[in-house]
């Protein structure tokens, strides 16, 4: 079997060769490519393998844009960090995926799928059900912001929503905090956040903070039925849910 890593981090794709490797030393891994531009030249080349391993968020945009150029025959695994909507997505159309950090059960699943179907797959269906998820998300991006550009120094970089923790504001300012704990000012208010982002990802906690469904960490009983929250990164302040939002939010991360 030949197969193909298309993932822009560096430790990630060395992991997934490693574990490929340890399931299986027969699977031969063509290539790894780091983005976009690259895998639409590999495609390009009329090379073609058996299997592909795909990150779903590359450095120069998003994997989909690949098989929107390129149809797809041969099946893909997508690889992401958690995005409940693609999550959501994936399991309807019945496209297989791998949460990072990919653990070896669950890769080891997923080849074994493969093995199972790999004499029936037919590229032309298998195409089809790729355009239909393709169109889902494609929606998705046009209804919510995917992308917040931020000022670093001296610099603007993109972060994408999946990097975002939550949205908190100070001082009448408006700051995005990432998942690695960085914050950046930003040209928005909470108001404009939370018609913007994603409300299957994103909950306006109070009037202070918007967050991400993979911050919250715990959950505690508070006096008078409001919720105390724990987010990651850790904030300064107590976080706290409303008596009256309580059962929105319980609902919401329960979907």
């Amino acid at each position: 079997m030949k197969a193909l890593i298309i993932e822009d981090e560096y430790p990630a794709a060395e992991r997934l060769e490693k574990l490929i490797k340890k399931l299986d030393l027969r699977i031969e891994i063509t290539g790894v490519l780091e983005s976009v531009e690259a895998a639409k030249r590999w495609f390009r080349s009329g090379e073609k393998v058996d299997l592909i391993f795909s990150d779903i968020q590359l450095s120069d945009g998003l994997s989909f844009q690949i098989f929107e150029s390129f149809p797809a025959h041969s099946p893909i695994i997508f690889t992401t960090s958690y995005d409940e909507y693609a999550i959501k997505a994936f399991r309807v159309k019945s496209i297989d995926y791998l949460l990072k950090p990919i653990k070896l059960p669950e890769l080891e699943e997923a080849i074994q799928k493969y093995k199972n179907f790999k004499q029936d797959f037919a590229p032309e269906v298998y195409a089809k059900k790729i355009d239909s998820l393709l169109e889902s998300l494609e929606i998705r991006r046009r209804t919510h912001k995917t992308r917040f550009l931020v000022k670093n120094g001296e610099q603007l970089i993109p972060i994408h929503q999946e990097q975002v923790a939550y949205f908190y504001t100070a001082n009448e300012l408006a700051c995005l905090v990432g998942n690695d704990g960085r914050q950046f000012l930003i040209d928005y208010s909470l108001e404009e956040l939370e018609s913007m982002v994603d409300p299957l990802c994103f909950f306006r906690l109070n009037r202070q903070f918007i967050a991400r469904v993979t911050a919250i960490q715990k959950i505690h009983t508070y006096f008078n039925g409001k919720l105390k929250v724990d987010l990651r990164p850790e904030t300064a302040q107590d976080v706290l849910v409303s008596r009256e939002k309580a059962p929105a939010f319980k609902t919401w991360l329960d979907e």
